[in-house]
């Protein structure tokens, strides 16, 4: 492949953003004080220093003005704390230009590792606003950089993700697909059976919510039950003990609703990490394997090959333990997917319970002569209800079951 179009544009007489290449592979280790130790030659070509003026230098020789110092505070917060890290960052060569990266980063013995590759995917351009956006507030609302940060989850959380977590784990798998994509390569199976996985339990969280709605909005139903049968003689008993019954069962499935799709330690949320921490380290130990057989290149050009080598070694080893991670993710959502199955099962019986009450009424109401029948709408709201809650459940365990096979899909070919 000729050098124009295997790696980034940074001919002498280009100026404005480094144009990179999806091929390109960044790497890095720095000291626990974040000063570089080692990189490869992708990383020294695309920043256009020596490696003189890069070894023993702190790593904020390539960080760009432009950058938001929240996003500076939430990164190393992070690593200090011993986390893993995924973020968008725009850097700057030796001669001033900028080029972005997605960067993941997490802590080693004595320092951090890094490894970086080309964004290219619409959450990127969207990050990218968001970013603008807060660098304006940094001069606008005088944020110091922990302040900027808080204001940066916020942003995300607007867009849909739920934590930054969240946020890192969709835009470490988003770019690789795209990455994989542009390049004409498949996915891994892993990789886009977790992306798939993410897709599925969103939709189970959509069914629910709008499940749990549907039920406060039908909550008037028991009560207008009641109110027609105090307006009936001998009749009104009966109806009554149906709208109780009704009420009763609302109130159950609402319990079972909250328990599973309400606050952090939630059923659905279980899910949910579980997915996130097995899709993020999916992706990593792939971006790591593949970042351990690019030391290659760098080793045939006759650099510290000692040196390399270790670093060779050092990401494998990573590579293996994001993997094991993922494993661990795996076995934690085949329980809760599981956990979740039953619990579906048990909010099946809810639903039979209320045909069963639907169907009382039913013949409760046939037998009230029609002058006196204020039923009629009534029957009609529970027909409805029955119908809606039934088509929610019916897709909610179908999800359900597809989250189950792709996870033993996952599990049987790892």
């Amino acid at each position: 492949m000729p050098p124009d179009t295997q790696h980034a544009d940074m001919t002498p007489t280009s100026t404005g953003e480094v144009v990179l290449k999806p091929r390109d592979l960044f790497f890095s280790r720095t000291d626990a004080r974040g000063v570089i130790a080692e990189g490869n030659s992708t990383f020294q070509r695309i920043s256009g220093y020596d490696w003189d003026d890069l070894k023993g230098a702190p790593h904020k020789i390539v960080r760009h003005e432009d950058m938001p110092k929240g996003v500076f505070w939430l990164f190393w917060n992070r690593l200090k704390a011993g986390k893993r890290v995924v973020a968008y960052v725009k850097n700057r060569t030796k001669q001033g230009r900028p080029y972005w990266v997605l960067a993941l980063a997490w802590p080693v013995d004595g320092g951090y590792l890094s490894v970086r590759l080309m964004p290219g995917s619409r959450l990127f351009t969207d990050v990218k606003a968001v970013y603008a956006t807060l660098l304006d507030a940094e001069a606008s609302d005088n944020l110091d950089p922990e302040a900027s940060a808080a204001r940066l989850v916020e942003a995300l959380r607007v867009h849909g993700f739920r934590s930054y977590d969240s946020f890192m784990a969709t835009a470490l798998s988003t770019e690789l697909a795209q990455r994989a994509e542009t390049l004409g390569t498949a996915v891994p199976e892993r990789i886009g059976r977790f992306i798939e996985n993410r897709k599925t339990i969103d939709a189970v969280l959509e069914e629910t919510d709008r499940m749990a709605d549907f039920i406060k909005e039908i909550r008037s139903v028991p009560i207008n039950m009641r109110i027609a049968a105090s307006r009936m003689e001998n009749a009104g008993g009966p109806i009554s003990a149906i709208s109780v019954n009704y009420s009763q069962m609302l109130d159950e499935m609402a319990t079972w609703v909250r328990d599973f799709i309400s606050g952090d330690a939630c059923a659905l949320a279980r899910i949910v990490e579980a997915i996130e921490q097995g899709q993020l380290a999916v992706c990593a130990s792939a971006l790591q394997d593949e970042m351990s057989n690019a030391f290659d290149e760098d080793m045939h050009e006759g650099a510290d090959l000692e040196s390399l080598d270790a670093s060779k070694q050092m990401m494998r080893g990573h590579a293996r333990d994001f993997a094991i991670s993922a494993d661990k993710a795996l076995m934690t959502l085949e329980t809760e997917a599981a956990r979740l199955g039953r619990g579906v099962l048990d909010l099946k019986r809810f639903v039979t319970g209320l045909g069963s009450t639907r169907m009382m009424c039913k013949i409760e109401s046939a037998m009230i002569p029609k002058a006196q029948n204020a039923l009629d709408g009534i029957v009609d709201q529970l027909d409805v209800g029955q119908d809606e809650i039934e088509s929610r459940l019916a897709h909610i365990m179908e999800l359900n079951a597809t989250l189950q096979n792709n996870t033993a899909l996952m599990q049987a070919t790892g």
